[in-house]
């Protein structure tokens, strides 16, 4: 089950996969095909004996595909408590990052330097996001608010106020009218950005929820919870369309969807991370060989889309080979669990930022190796 590069870019890019992939991560072909395959094998040979099996013609040498060599380019320092989450503005010119520390950080990916450290939260922060347009960030803080503030004067603009526990995850739509956030009072809420208002209060799980994103339309939101559950919902009604669901339900911990929305990538405390189909409801492509089995651990797909990327409670950042689900490239340097990973938006560049007994965030840049 391969995925077609040309057609997993930007936006028009998903990942078309060929269901017949013999993987034991997802179901086997229908019966019918199992049967058809068999008769083409056991079918008896040609009767003309006078015909000769005609010569193989070699196949043309694969390309090798593309193994990343992402190096350390800066070490950002300046959160005194855990680090939570990191995300790229939608122009890839600053890095937000967010911690217990109750503060917010803005840095410049280009020098590494700090551009503004923002306060205002009584708690610690979980989860920042940014605006389609870059002009506001949104942070959602154990103060049981989220906060939206504007980025020309780092001043806060709206302050929401609803959840009734810690609010763990805040994700934009992507017009930025709209935002989803959720918590620990098992709700996601969706939001009037320009009111500060509740839209809708959705009763989405049983557990702790942990993340919340929006399709690239903005028309569904999905969000997964410490009940091991992924659901889609439509945005306009509230009404839960979809649930997906591995057998032993281990916590979700992120979700976030592909370009057009076909597919949404997961990570799990069982050191897996999963590829659902969203309009089958299968999972498709499982991606091991990391460790996560106590935090919520974000994943990512690398830039080029043709990988992804994800901390790990080992102290590293782990990268895999989009098809083919083999670990290409593993990152050391931190030294605490690897709690976030981000992607920057047009270069080979990610984030990636540690916990307590290390504290900094770590920018790497994909430095293709001369072959020369």
């Amino acid at each position: 089950m391969d995925v077609d590069d040309h057609e997993y870019k930007h936006e028009e890019g998903v990942p078309e996969y060929n269901e017949q992939e013999e993987s034991r991560d997802e179901s086997f072909p229908p019966a019918e095909d199992h049967e058809r395959v068999a008769s083409t094998a056991l079918s008896p040979p040609a009767q003309d004996s006078s015909a000769q099996t005609p010569l193989p013609v070699p196949e043309p040498k694969p390309e090798s595909p593309y193994r990343p060599n992402y190096q350390p380019t800066y070490v950002l320092s300046g959160h005194s408590r855990s680090i939570s989450s990191v995300k790229f503005s939608p122009d890839g010119s600053m890095l937000a990052s967010c911690a217990a520390d109750k503060l917010v950080k803005l840095w410049d990916t280009d020098t590494g330097d700090i551009v503004h450290t923002i306060e205002g939260h009584t708690e610690g922060i979980s989860d920042v996001a940014w605006s389609s347009d870059g002009q506001f960030l949104a942070s959602a803080s154990d103060d049981k608010t989220v906060r939206i503030w504007d980025m020309e004067t780092y001043k806060v603009e709206r302050i929401l106020y609803g959840h009734t526990n810690f609010v763990f995850c805040v994700n934009f739509s992507p017009s930025s009218t709209m935002l989803a956030s959720g918590g620990f009072d098992e709700t996601v809420r969706v939001w009037d950005v320009a009111r500060g208002k509740t839209l809708k209060t959705l009763p989405a799980h049983s557990d702790p929820v942990t993340a919340v994103a929006f399709n690239h339309d903005g028309t569904l939101i999905g969000s997964c919870a410490m009940d091991g559950l992924i659901r889609i919902w439509d945005t306009e009604s509230g009404q839960c369309l979809k649930t997906l669901a591995d057998d032993d339900n281990p916590i979700c911990s992120q979700i976030k969807f592909t370009p057009n929305s076909r597919f949404i990538l997961a990570s799990t405390q069982d050191s897996t991370i999963r590829l659902w189909n969203t309009q089958t409801s299968k999972c498709v492509k499982t991606y091991t060989g990391h460790t996560n089995r106590t935090f919520c651990i974000f994943a990512d797909f690398a830039p080029g889309r043709k990988h992804i990327v994800s901390g790990s409670e080992d102290m590293k950042v782990y990268f895999w080979d989009l098809q083919t689900r083999e670990v290409v490239q593993v990152l050391d340097g931190h030294r605490d669990v690897v709690i976030a990973v981000a992607s920057h938006p047009t270069r080979r560049l990610i984030a990636s930022a540690a916990m307590e007994k290390d504290l900094t965030i770590r920018l790497w840049a994909d430095e293709p190796e001369n072959d020369a």
